[in-house]
């Protein structure tokens, strides 16, 4: 199973600013947002909160519009869009859990649910730091 780092999530009111930030201060390049297909959210389901990208060339930023309704809007105890995350993109999720579960770790499995491509679950470190770990499934 391999474990590669792939991005990093902050949360935010104005999502645009904090993309004018990353993109214009810092130098980052923007990523256009029709690369990341998404699931589409409805009033049940998913996330259809604001979403910007921005790399250096080899990491990714994610810049989400905080929601605190998330992780009850989908059944899950774990919300990625209240604090931000990181994230780790594995070709093998199922051994993945396995790891999880035979640690005893609790995980939060969104599916589809955010990005039609991407495989989700989330859990959270020693201190409730949320992590990503998704496999590519298109």
């Amino acid at each position: 199973m391999k474990l590669e780092f792939h991005h990093i999530n902050y949360v935010s009111e104005d999502v645009d600013r904090m993309h004018e930030f990353y993109t214009q201060v810092l130098g980052m390049e923007d990523i256009p947002q029709e690369n990341f297909p998404r699931t589409e959210a409805t009033k049940d389901t998913g996330y259809a909160g604001k979403i910007r990208f921005a790399t250096e060339g080899a990491m990714q930023m994610h810049l989400a519009e905080r929601s605190f309704e998330v992780a009850f809007k989908n059944g899950q105890v774990i919300n990625p869009v209240e604090r931000g995350h990181i994230a780790f993109r594995t070709d093998d999720l199922t051994t993945f859990l396995n790891r999880l579960e035979n640690a005893g770790i609790p995980y939060s499995d969104y599916g589809t649910t955010f990005a039609a491509e991407w495989h989700q679950v989330f859990f959270q470190d020693p201190e409730g730091n949320i992590i990503e770990v998704h496999q590519q499934v298109a």
